[in-house]
């Protein structure tokens, strides 16, 4: 059997499906077998108000990967929130900056909370490497702009999301760019000093540590690797001497 008709049969089972229950398990099936044209099956499931079916059809869509960009901006359901939050995940997982334009809409503007959040969790995946060399620096500015406004967000889930996207943002520039970095970290410390909720203060604080330790990594591991040379030498001038 090949995967046209695996997926024939497989989708057959999620329309068919007559309980919550098979269309959970259905949608898994399809969901879990990976292939390309269960894509706009798996998009519809994350609007049937299933939220173990949606799961399911998340992470078979992150698994797919880049192939169901495309089909996933066009087909967000722009009236059933729900499912529009489910598709940000999903796009979020994938990390693809076609999605950009999407994210920053969503996380900016979204009367949904939970669309907020997942958008601005989105931010923080993006894969660099796809944006082209001489405007990585724009579009970075350009999310790093957006994540200062969503950072004060009037929804803690969504400043909370903020902060995550921030520590991976300021990793990521923190050679290319330390102006963008030094504004990540002064905003982070301005969200500890001032923010009403502990979980996002909690949450700024572990990213404060992780950029440290990031920071300290790229300080120290020259040293560390002129030292093991030098000590590998060491035995060698020994022996010359001898």
């Amino acid at each position: 059997m090949n995967n046209s008709d695996l997926a024939k049969i497989l989708i057959r089972a999620v329309e068919e499906a007559d309980s919550s229950d098979r269309l959970l398990d259905a949608v898994q099936e399809l969901a879990a077998a990976g292939i390309e044209e269960a894509v706009p099956t798996l998009i519809a499931a994350l609007g049937y108000n299933n939220p173990g079916a949606a799961v399911a059809a998340v992470d078979g869509l992150i698994a797919i990967g880049e192939v169901a960009v495309p089909p996933l901006l066009e087909l967000i359901d722009d009236y059933n929130y729900g499912a529009r939050a489910w598709a940000l995940r999903a796009l979020a997982g994938i990390g693809d900056v076609r999605a950009l334009d999407t994210l920053l809409e969503a996380a900016k503007n979204d009367f949904s909370l939970s669309v907020r959040r997942a958008a601005a969790r989105g931010l923080g995946t993006l894969r660099w490497h796809q944006v082209p060399p001489e405007k990585l620096e724009s579009v970075q500015t350009q999310v790093l702009e957006a994540l200062l406004v969503i950072s004060q967000d009037p929804e803690w889930v969504v400043r909370y999301a903020a902060v995550t996207s921030l520590e991976t943002l300021a990793v990521a520039v923190a050679v290319t760019s330390p102006d963008q970095a030094s504004r990540i970290t002064n905003q982070l410390q301005q969200m500890l000093d001032t923010d009403a909720d502990l979980g996002v203060r909690t949450r700024v604080k572990f990213a404060q540590e992780k950029i440290q330790q990031q920071q300290h990594q790229e300080v120290f591991a020259p040293k560390i690797k002129l030292q093991d040379t030098e000590v590998t030498e060491v035995p060698y001038r020994g022996g010359g001497r001898r």
